[in-house]
């Protein structure tokens, strides 16, 4: 069997890898952009309810994270780190609620179990709020990527952070909300 061609294809599946990083690695929502409202149905605590984002900006900044699939070893993994921050979100008078496709009946399991009662976990099942925010994962844009984002009251984003790995959303999301209270002195 002739290797001749192999060099080319390699090079050519390495240059596909980094177009689709690039792809992965950026959301079109920036901050300075306008959030787009939304009504949901969502579940904490392993109750449903209608979730709507212009009321929980009434009450402070929103960390709005999207993740691919309920219980998933990522997507378990950052529930719990959004779990563990909850209450020093709190202090700064933010919010959290995770999106995914997956439907309600599965996010009320997860809000219980991953996401420990903590925050609430809303459905789009037909991924309206997930292509409202630009987070459509590359290639399959009903499933959402892994990108949070931190939304002022006054309906005005933040800050952006998108990485398929989970280990970053948490500090980085609480850094952002950190430097807004500061901002407006409501620590």
């Amino acid at each position: 069997m002739k290797r001749k061609g192999w060099p080319a294809v390699a090079a050519g599946l390495i240059c596909a890898g980094f177009a689709l990083h690039s792809m992965v690695a950026s959301a079109t929502l920036k901050p300075g952009d306008q959030a787009p409202d939304f009504t949901t149905q969502a579940s904490l605590g392993g109750k449903t309810y209608t979730y709507a984002l212009a009321d929980a900006l009434k009450k402070g900044p929103v960390v709005l994270y999207f993740y691919p699939a309920a219980f998933t070893k990522g997507c378990t993994i950052e529930a719990h780190e959004f779990a563990e921050a909850v209450d020093e979100y709190k202090q700064y008078g933010a919010t959290v609620i995770g999106v995914s496709h997956d439907n309600i009946d599965t996010l009320t399991k997860f809000s219980v179990s991953e996401c420990r009662s903590k925050f609430p976990v809303a459905a789009d099942e037909d991924s309206k709020v997930i292509n409202a925010y630009d987070a459509g994962m590359p290639m399959h844009a009903a499933m959402a990527n892994r990108v949070s984002y931190v939304i002022a009251p006054d309906g005005k984003i933040l800050y952006e952070y998108t990485s398929l790995s989970p280990d970053k959303h948490v500090e980085n999301t609480l850094n952002a909300v950190k430097a807004w209270a500061a901002a407006h002195k409501q620590q």
